[in-house]
C-alpha cells in the first residue's frame, strides 16, 4: 500500500506542484482548449474504482472519471495521464473532463480470450525493466518486456535487482553481459538496494521525464522504489525463498514525485507479458536478425530451408544463437496471431501466406520425388 501523495509533497510548492509532475510548454499548448472552458490541468497519479487521485497547481484531488470511461480498454484513464478536470467549487465531486492526448503508452494483451488491451502507463519516457537475480534469469522473458518497452516508445533500462546476491564479480558480469546479447542499444545496471550498487547509475537514468518500474512480482520493484524516492512509499514483502516469486504487494500503479527531479511510476508484478500489436518493438529487440533478413537472397524469406538465407546461414556459422531465432519467430508468430483477431486485412493476408507455402511445400516434396511433370 502506498501513502498518499498529499502526505508527503509538502516540499512542493502550489505553484511548481505541476512542474513537478512533467508539466511543459506541449502539454500547456494541448490543454489550451480546455483552460478555455473553465477546466484546469493536472496528472493522474492513481486509479481505482472510477475514480482518480490528480496532482493539480492546487494540490491533489480526487475527481470522477465517469466521464472519461470509453468502450476501449485502452483508452480508459490510466496513471501518468494529464487530464482537464473540474475547478474547485464547481460541481461534487469533481470530474474528469477528458484527457490529452498521450505521447506515449505502455500497453500489453490481456490474458482474456477477448484479445483486448489493457493500457499499464501512459506519457512514459523510461521504462525500467527489473529482473531478480535471486532466481534464474529467464532471457525469453526479458525479450517480451523489451519488446513492449520499445513499442511504447519509452527507452527501456534493465536492472538486475539482488545484485548482493551475486558476490562473485565475474560471475556477475557474465550475467550482465547474458542480459547485453538479448538487449541491444538498452542499458543493463547491476543494482543492490541493500547496499546501494547501482543506484546512483539508475537514479541518473530517471532524473528528467517519467519512468515506469515493470517487472514479474519478487523482481524487487517496491524495494527500488523505496530507494529512488527516499523514502518508504510502497510495502515491501520477502519472496519465496522456492522459487522468489513474490505476493503482488503492489496492487495499483501509483505515480511518485522524485527528490533529484522526474517522476515514477510503480506497477503491480505482471503474471503475464502478452504483446499487443508490437512488431515494430519486436524488431527493435532483434534488430541484428532484422538486419540479417535485409541480406537474404528472397524479400520474404522465412529464415528455415530457403536457399541464400542469411539467417539461417549466421545459425550454422555459429553468430546467430538458436535460442535467439527460435524466441524472435515465436514473439512474431504470438503478436501476428494478435493482430489477425482484430484486423479482417492481416488476417487475409496470413491465410493467404499459409497457402503459398503449403504450395511451395507440396511442390518441393513432389521435386524430390519425381513427379513433376
Amino acid at each position: 500500500m502506498s501513502f498518499p501523495l498529499s502526505e508527503r509533497s509538502s516540499f512542493i510548492s502550489s505553484s511548481s506542484l505541476l512542474d513537478a509532475h512533467g508539466w511543459d510548454a506541449g502539454w500547456a499548448a494541448d490543454f489550451a482548449p480546455y483552460a478555455a472552458q473553465g477546466l484546469v490541468p493536472g496528472r493522474v497519479i492513481r486509479v481505482d474504482r472510477g475514480q482518480c487521485d490528480i496532482a493539480t497547481a492546487d494540490g491533489i484531488v480526487r475527481a470522477d472519471t465517469a466521464f472519461v470511461t470509453p468502450h476501449d480498454p485502452l483508452r480508459v484513464i490510466c496513471t501518468g495521464d494529464w487530464a482537464a478536470v473540474d475547478a474547485d467549487g464547481v460541481s461534487d465531486p469533481r470530474y474528469v473532463r477528458a484527457c490529452l492526448p498521450r505521447r506515449t503508452a505502455f500497453a500489453r494483451s490481456t490474458s482474456s480470450k477477448r484479445s483486448e488491451g489493457q493500457i499499464l502507463a501512459a506519457n512514459v519516457d523510461h521504462a525500467v525493466i527489473t529482473v531478480s537475480l535471486a532466481v534464474e534469469l529467464d532471457l525469453g522473458r526479458i525479450e517480451r518486456f523489451l519488446a513492449l518497452a520499445w513499442e511504447s516508445g519509452a527507452q527501456p533500462t534493465v536492472v538486475l535487482s539482488k545484485a548482493d546476491l551475486v558476490p562473485d564479480p565475474v560471475g556477475l558480469s557474465y550475467l550482465v553481459e547474458d542480459v547485453e546479447t538479448v538487449a541491444p542499444g538498452v542499458q543493463v545496471v547491476p543494482l543492490s538496494s541493500t547496499t546501494g550498487e547501482g543506484l546512483d547509475v539508475l537514479s541518473a537514468v530517471v532524473a528528467g521525464g517519467t519512468t515506469v518500474l515493470l517487472g514479474v512480482s519478487g523482481a524487487g520493484k517496491s524495494t527500488l522504489a523505496n530507494a529512488l524516492v527516499g523514502e518508504d512509499v510502497m510495502d515491501v514483502q520477502a519472496a519465496r525463498d522456492i522459487d522468489g516469486k513474490g505476493r503482488h504487494t503492489t496492487t495499483t500503479r501509483n505515480l511518485f514525485v522524485l527528490p533529484g527531479g522526474g517522476v515514477l511510476i510503480d506497477t503491480p508484478g505482471l503474471r503475464g507479458v502478452g504483446l499487443w500489436d508490437a512488431e515494430t518493438g519486436v524488431g527493435q529487440v532483434f534488430s541484428e536478425i532484422e538486419e540479417l533478413a535485409g541480406n537474404c537472397r528472397f524479400h520474404d524469406c522465412a529464415h528455415e530451408a530457403e536457399p541464400g538465407c542469411a539467417v539461417t546461414a549466421a545459425i550454422e556459422d555459429g553468430s546467430l544463437p538458436v535460442r535467439r531465432l527460435e524466441s524472435y519467430r515465436k514473439l512474431i508468430r504470438e503478436n501476428q496471431r494478435l493482430v489477425a483477431k482484430t484486423d479482417a486485412r492481416v488476417r487475409t493476408e496470413i491465410l493467404k501466406d499459409w497457402k503459398r507455402k503449403g504450395a511451395e511445400g507440396r511442390r518441393a516434396m513432389e521435386l524430390k520425388r519425381g513427379h513433376v511433370r
